[in-house]
């Protein structure tokens, strides 16, 4: 039985034409980040030699531009709270089930890979890898900072809406083929990536009806980036 705050998620103040707005303000995110990230450069040339700092600052600055879009249509056009508008809870069941399915799903997910022979493709996360400070910027960034955003536009602001017009099972499979197709181009569009991709983010989807917060499908994307970090770094020693 579904509790009445995930039946609430599923009724959006915000429609798809609000879908169009913050596609809209994606390109200008785009070009005001390479704006911001001159004036860094410029401000702060050494830092910004290093391109996992370069790389991962201008993501962020980008999802920051994004988020704020976001922010306006939610609190500024509709006038809602914010983070509850999108699910975003600290207190619900299935935190600790959440954040532990994140290990397994990644070992499952591995293990599936192996079996489909998923190809070894170019990885420009682990390009941006040329020592210790910039193992650390990518793993917190990987671990927090993506799937935050990720979940955020996702299981937050997709996926109720999603619900609200085909129902909460598709609304899962919807969403979870949205956030495999901008991973895309880094996995050379090889199906075997992209299948393991949507299979992680319909369990993400999973999470996010059953409990009805986005914070449990932030939990277990980042318990499940963690773990593929420390594959990862196991292989590498």
């Amino acid at each position: 039985m579904l509790r009445e705050d995930a039946t609430a998620a599923r009724q959006p103040v915000w429609g798809w034409e609000d879908v169009g707005l913050l596609l809209g303000a994606v390109l200008p995110a785009l070009l005001a980040g390479a704006g911001l990230m001159r004036l860094l450069r410029w401000l702060a040339p050494g830092p910004f030699r290093s391109v996992a700092v370069s790389t991962l600052t201008y993501q962020m600055l980008v999802y920051a531009l994004v988020g704020g879009a976001l922010f306006l249509l939610i609190s500024g056009k509709y006038q809602e709270p914010f983070w509850k508008a999108l699910g975003w809870t600290a207190a619900f069941r299935g935190a600790i089930p959440s954040l532990l399915a994140g290990p397994v799903l990644a070992v499952a997910l591995s293990a599936l890979g192996i079996a489909i022979r998923t190809p070894e493709v170019r990885d420009p996360v682990r390009e941006m890898i040329q020592g210790p400070a910039s193992l650390s910027l990518v793993i917190v960034f990987g671990v927090a900072v993506a799937p935050f955003f990720e979940e955020l536009i996702f299981r937050g602001f997709l996926f109720p809406l999603v619900a609200r017009s085909v129902g909460p099972w598709a609304s899962i499979l919807v969403t979870a083929i949205l956030f495999a197709l901008p991973h895309g181009v880094q996995n050379e569009w090889a199906w075997q990536q992209l299948s393991i991709i949507a299979l992680a983010g319909l369990a993400f989807g999973f999470a996010r009806y059953r409990t009805g917060a986005t914070s449990a499908s932030f939990l277990m994307h980042a318990g499940y980036n963690a773990t593929q970090f420390l594959g990862f770094l196991l292989t590498r020693s």
